[in-house]
């Protein structure tokens, strides 16, 4: 018997089709209740040959569906499913990887000419680096390329509505213009009047202030120590991540980014043999292909692309060793890893009614401590970054309360007097994508990788920076070189030729 044949007969003589209603001579027969109908019979009678006739078109439908070259399958369907091709494939969900999108949406000529998707292994953002910072944006640094992303950051965030307000909502950065104000001992004042000189011939507007004036400034400071205070007039101070993050990802979407959760697992590539004019033989590796694993399942999916972009932050050094960077011989291009790894940082939450107040900065001593208000209730968060040896373990987000009290706590309170009565009232921990070489940005191609673009190692920097790194990464691949900003000096040559750019700062 054929299967329709069978499929027929089942449907004819199986139970339960007709057990609503059924006909007799003169009665009618309800929910499991005896009436007398009024009728012959006859109404009944058309009413069940359309009740039978339409269970057998739902039977005919789902056979229809069960045939080969239907859309119908008995697999659990994943709505966030990569699709199957795409021209970007942008690795990591945070700011830095949605502003990396909405510019290459941005910049593309038409609506849909670059199809650009976004994986992300962390659906919930519980241990995204972005949501787990303090939130904060300077000038103060020592390196120009840093001081103009920093410029031009902060120019986006005051006109952040002219580029990520969608037609359903406007952004709101709760941007707190306070300033940055760092502190300089007698041993590091001379590297904050260096600092000082190259920040403002950059166009940052900052301030240095005497002992005598910083305390007229700041009453409440203990300015034992200091020899000199640099201050940020204007486009410093912070903001809230997470809305920032959001802003970017809600924009881009809106452009036609395809979003995605998963992780990816492995890369599908060739490679080439090339030689050096020095005669070294270079094997040349060009992505197909990247494996995308849904959460919390074996079900996975290959995405066909032609350029992937590597914003994993904290984990950006563990996918780019499945291309085999670091695993060749020694002194070689191939034996050099991309150097970011994750590093634990803790903020504190402290309450403290008798604090500094409205006007607190966001402070940086010369001791590494550092401090801001959050919010308007006498609270403030707190944190310092450990020396080298000591280190915290990265398996886990755990906090470690006992380095608040060794570490932090005394050069909070011998800076700021009232802070002797603080009370911590919560903490949290996050990652850094640490740039062990020379804790900068690594922006651009290896060149061992041709279609890999890399955007990583902040190592703290990279919220503040991700509008200003954003565009630049997005002009080196649909440009193929930088536009507005020149930050060819963050690229991987220096790793190579083994020339850290290193930040001067007092800490």
């Amino acid at each position: 018997m054929s299967a329709w044949r069978r499929l027929h007969a089942k449907v004819r003589t199986g139970p339960g089709l007709l057990s609503s209603r059924r006909v007799t001579h003169g009665h009618t027969w309800v929910s499991g209740r005896l009436s007398r109908s009024l009728s012959t019979g006859t109404p009944l009678r058309i009413d069940f040959m359309k009740d039978l006739e339409a269970q057998l078109g739902a039977m005919r439908k789902k056979a229809s569906d069960a045939l080969p070259g239907s859309s119908w399958t008995p697999l659990q369907q994943y709505p966030n499913l990569p699709p199957e091709r795409a021209d970007i494939v942008i690795v990591g969900g945070g700011v830095m990887g949605w502003s990396i999108a909405y510019w290459l949406k941005k910049k593309e000529s038409a609506r849909d000419v670059v199809k650009v998707v976004v994986v992300e292994k962390d659906p919930t953002y519980s241990q995204a680096s972005t949501v787990l910072s303090a939130g904060g944006i300077r000038q103060q640094f020592s390196l120009p390329e840093n001081i103009h992303l920093s410029l031009a950051s902060a120019d986006f965030m005051r006109n952040i509505n002219e580029h990520l307000a969608t037609l359903d909502d406007s952004v709101d950065l709760q941007f707190n213009q306070s300033g940055y104000l760092f502190l300089a001992s007698e041993d590091v004042a001379h590297i904050m009047e260096e600092n000082y000189k190259t920040q403002r011939d950059a166009g940052a507007q900052v301030a240095l202030l005497s002992p005598t004036q910083l305390k007229e400034k700041f009453p409440w400071i203990n300015p034992e120590g200091v020899v000199l205070a640099s201050y940020g007039l204007e486009n410093e101070g912070w903001f809230d991540p997470w809305t920032l993050l959001n802003a970017f990802r809600r924009k881009a979407i809106s452009m036609g980014v395809i979003q995605c959760y998963g992780e990816v697992t492995d890369f599908k590539h060739t490679t080439n043999v090339a030689i050096t004019a020095d005669g070294e033989q270079l094997d040349r590796t060009r992505i197909k292909s990247v494996k995308v694993q849904m959460p919390n399942s074996l079900v996975y999916q290959p995405v066909e692309c032609a350029i992937v972009v590597n914003a994993a932050g904290a984990f950006s050094g563990k996918l780019a060793a499945m291309l085999g960077l670091g695993s060749g011989p020694k002194d070689t291009i191939a034996g050099i890893p991309l150097p970011v790894e994750p590093r634990k940082r803790y903020v504190y939450v402290v309450h403290c009614p008798d604090g500094p107040g409205l006007d607190t900065p966001f402070l940086i001593d010369y001791s590494g401590v550092y401090f801001r208000r959050e919010g308007l209730g006498g609270n403030y968060i707190a944190g310092t970054s450990p020396e080298e040896a000591e280190e915290p373990d990265t398996s886990n987000l755990e906090v470690d309360h006992q380095f608040f009290e060794d570490k932090i706590w005394p050069n909070l309170a011998n800076r700021v007097p009232a802070f002797e009565k603080l009370k911590v009232t919560s903490a949290w921990a996050g990652f850094y994508d640490y740039n062990t070489f020379d804790q900068n940005g690594i922006i651009g191609i290896h060149p061992l990788i041709n279609n890999m673009y890399f955007a990583t190692g902040f190592s703290g920097h990279g919220l503040q920076h991700s509008p200003a790194v954003g565009r630049a990464v997005a002009e080196l691949i649909l440009d193929g070189n930088f536009q507005t900003l020149n930050l060819s000096a963050l690229g991987f040559q220096r790793i190579l030729a083994q020339e850290p750019m290193l930040e001067r700062n007092i800490v």
